[in-house]
């Protein structure tokens, strides 16, 4: 167990974990009470092996638990009325900062503030996340104004700060594996670009991204990294991750490199933990502009893959955020609004429907398994996931079934509905995306209409161009560059230059195997990279 003495000038963790009894001494400058580093525990149960709890650094080197599991925080912070108050008006480094703080991870502040002084470069540093009234109670949280312009820039950008950090403190070298459905791959290579002791494998289904999605990646130059298209859907490229996390003969390869393993997904809590400052920072807004008052609650309304999104909004409610529904917007890939509303998670008869919203485009949503955790305990979460993954089904009592329906609400949102909504909101003077498009049929559909709702925009305009075009256009076949153009002219506006340029980069990541060869591909990389290194 880690215990923080926190006093005065200094702060002294003593860890008096380790298996030969040492004691390891970090001193950080901050003035702190007296209190407990946030401890992580596992979802399906503890197998004797690894250890019965671990820090915030150990759960996100290492994010496969026992048994297949994954790491989630033993207990949250509550945040007091008191807390929002006195941050109502700060910027969101310092909302952030405030945060990580209440959770008390043992990351040292300086490289907190090293971490979160990315969101600088954002748009715009004194507002990353904007707040944007699109309809009468409901507005968008604009999550997209990163260097990758997708929110999963709000997560991976101070994370592969922190990652490499602790790899550097370990005199560790890391192999960071993501798998991406479009969005995740993009913020991963451009967070860990060059970064000291760190190297990436990024897994992403050829054909099932968009262009510029893929152009993100495979134009992408450093040493350190390795794009990978593989034959198949993101759910395979998740297996794949998922499989090579836990294995043993893939780890003790990798040993032969003097390289250990973690992950860029959201299978990491590493990303989880920065998706809960947003909801919160979004909530302020709100108030901020008068359209709430503090304390009232409101519902979130979240396009959902892989669930790590709402995952963090309901951590937030959790924490003391004033949430009354959480609701959870599907594409055609609606595996989501079938665990919802009918508490059946049945992949038996299912294959991924590719859409025009395919960061979505998902049926193993691993963030689940911390939610069916937190309301149901490690026993129970440990016999439904093993039922997944033995017999692709499983299904919730109507008691547990009550419960999980007592927090979210699910719909799920066809192309022609998506392409309906993202007309009549550009009519109306809002530019979306078809991820953000889902939202609205979920807002139509279950939000209550005396509640103020946030819905989340997950990628710019400019990752999706072609289906936005077809949508506001009708017209058909048009290549990235030319829906655009087409886009930017209709809506008077400049495209961002980190997107006009991709179409200029040389494409240096041409990779496309089987899923067989996985492995070796990577292992092929490690060999080459280590190579050049000596």
């Amino acid at each position: 167990m880690a215990i923080y003495l926190k006093y005065k000038y200094i702060s002294i963790i003593f860890d008096v974990g380790s298996k030969k009894g040492k004691v390891y001494f970090v001193i950080m400058a901050k003035i702190f009470d007296l209190g407990t580093s946030m401890q992580f525990i596992e979802t399906r149960g503890n197998d004797g092996k690894k250890p019965f709890t671990v820090p915030f650094s150990e759960a996100i080197l290492r994010p496969i638990a026992s048994f297949g599991g994954l790491y989630v925080p033993q207990s949250l912070p509550q945040l007091s009325g008191e807390f929002f108050r006195a941050h109502l008006n700060s910027d969101y480094k310092t909302l952030a900062m405030a945060l990580l703080e209440a959770c008390a991870i043992d990351i040292p502040k300086e490289v907190l503030q090293e971490a979160l002084s990315l969101y600088d470069n954002f748009d715009d540093a004194t507002n990353p996340v904007p707040v944007v009234k699109v309809k009468p109670n409901l507005y968008v949280s604009e999550l997209y104004h990163g260097p990758t312009r997708a929110f999963k820039d709000m997560a991976l950008q101070p994370f592969g700060v922190i990652l490499s950090h602790i790899a550097q403190s370990k005199n560790e070298n890391y192999l960071i594996l993501a798998a991406t459905s479009g969005d995740t791959g993009p913020a991963a290579l451009d967070t860990f670009r060059n970064r000291a002791n760190v190297q990436v494998a990024c897994l992403y289904p050829d054909g099932g991204t968009s262009d510029v999605q893929r152009l993100q990646m495979v134009t992408e130059e450093a040493k350190n990294l390795k794009v990978i298209g593989i034959k198949g859907v993101f759910d395979d490229a998740q297996n794949a991750l998922k499989f090579l996390l836990d294995s043993p003969a893939f780890n003790a390869a990798l040993k032969e490199h003097h390289i250990s393993l973690s992950a860029a997904n959201s299978v990491n809590f590493g990303r989880i933990i920065f998706q809960i400052i947003y909801h919160v920072y979004s909530y302020l807004a709100l108030v901020r502009a008068n359209a709430i008052a503090m304390g009232e609650p409101i519902e979130l309304d979240v396009p959902s893959g892989n669930f790590g999104n709402a995952l963090g909004g309901y951590y937030a409610m959790r924490m003391g955020l004033p949430v009354q529904k959480i609701l959870i917007a599907s594409n055609q890939n609606n595996i989501l609004t079938e665990l919802i509303n009918e508490g059946r998670y049945d992949l038996r008869t299912k294959e991924v429907v590719m859409t025009t919203s395919p960061a979505m485009d998902i049926l193993k949503s691993s963030n689940v398994e911390r939610i069916l955790f937190d309301l149901f305990g490690a026993q129970r979460t440990k016999e439904l996931m093993q039922n997944l993954e033995k017999e692709h089904f499983y299904e919730l009592t109507q008691e547990e079934l009550k419960v999980l329906r007592t927090i979210f609400a699910a719909d799920y949102c066809t192309n022609e509905e998506g392409n309906a909504y993202m007309k009549e909101a550009f009519e109306a003077g809002y530019l979306m995306d078809p991820h953000t498009a889902t939202c609205f049929k979920s807002h139509a559909t279950q939000a209550n209409p005396k509640s103020v709702t946030i819905a989340y925009s997950t990628a710019e305009w400019t990752k999706f161009a072609p289906n936005i075009a077809y949508a506001l256009t009708g017209q058909k076949g048009l290549s990235d560059k030319e829906a655009l153009q087409l886009i930017a002219q209709k809506a008077g506006i400049s495209i961002p230059s980190m997107i006009a340029q991709l179409f200029d980069k040389e494409v240096c990541q041409s990779n496309v195997i089987e899923k067989s060869e996985i492995e070796a591909t990577i292992l092929k990389f490690l060999d080459v990279t280590s190579s050049a290194s000596r």
